[in-house]
């Protein structure tokens, strides 16, 4: 039994830091690099680059809208070509600091409201899935079971892999609570850790209503951005482990860690 675990690092700009990028490091298996279109600088993104690739740690492109003062989390009505040059123009950009750091892009995750916009926008999720096929067919791209573009990502040839997040709270489809309504962050670690765990072993788990859930994730997200997410993402980790699950980044060219 085997799985990624995950965070979104890179999370700042400039002296301003929001994510713990070096603790986290040492804890996660594969890390979401912000792009510099949501937070990140180059500065940054080279940083961040460099230790994961000193600790084995798998990198991802951490693709957004261009919403640096809404941390990429409002939703932006852009052009489908527009979208697709500028989800491009971020892959390339980290993996050229990955690279010159000494590792590369193994796969993308988009961020905050692009995210959730292409769990049901085809228009826009198309746009993003000819942006890595684009940039590099081989790349694995992670995103939400059952999101119309994961299933557009798998027509053009792209692996595909489905991320569950640890410290959120989920709706009957599947799909994540908005963060504008109450409860829909998790803050109990222990209850985070227990819900990893079942998760991973494709238990179900309850969504907001309380009636069982079941995801069956390739990767589980720690986010970087949650009060306490390092003490968090230790718990997590050990559960993990202490229930048998192996941590395995994600590889260029792969669909992510191999699943039993």
């Amino acid at each position: 039994m085997s799985i990624d675990l995950n965070s979104d690092l890179g999370e700042g700009y400039g002296h301003w830091r929001l994510t713990d990028d070096s603790a986290l490091l040492g804890i996660v298996t594969s890390a979401n690099v912000a792009c510099g279109f949501h937070a990140g600088d180059p500065v940054i993104m080279r940083r961040v680059c460099e230790e994961a690739v000193a600790a084995g740690v798998s990198i991802g492109a951490q693709v957004s809208y261009q919403d640096r003062p809404g941390f990429g989390r409002r939703f932006i009505d852009v052009e489908p070509e527009t979208l697709t040059q500028e989800v491009l123009y971020q892959v390339a950009a980290l993996d050229g600091m990955a690279r010159a750091a000494g590792g590369r892009v193994a796969y993308v995750k988009p961020h905050g409201a692009l995210y959730n916009t292409i769990v049901t926008d085809q228009e826009q999720g198309a746009a993003v899935v000819r942006a890595v096929r684009d940039y590099d067919p081989a790349l694995t791209v992670l995103g939400l079971p059952g999101a119309v573009w994961l299933d557009q990502a798998r027509e053009a040839g792209l692996e595909t892999a489905h991320e569950a997040f640890a410290d959120r709270a989920y709706t009957p489809e599947g799909h994540l609570v908005s963060r504008r309504l109450p409860g829909s962050v998790l803050h109990d670690a222990a209850e985070i850790a227990a819900r990893c765990v079942a998760m991973a072993r494709g238990e179900a788990i309850t969504d907001v209503n309380g009636d069982p859930l079941r995801l069956r994730p390739d990767s589980i997200c720690v986010h970087g951005d949650t009060p306490g997410a390092v003490g968090i993402a230790r718990q997590v980790r050990a559960a993990l482990e202490d229930a048998g699950q192996q941590l395995v980044p994600f590889v260029p060219g792969s669909a992510g860690p191999p699943r039993s």
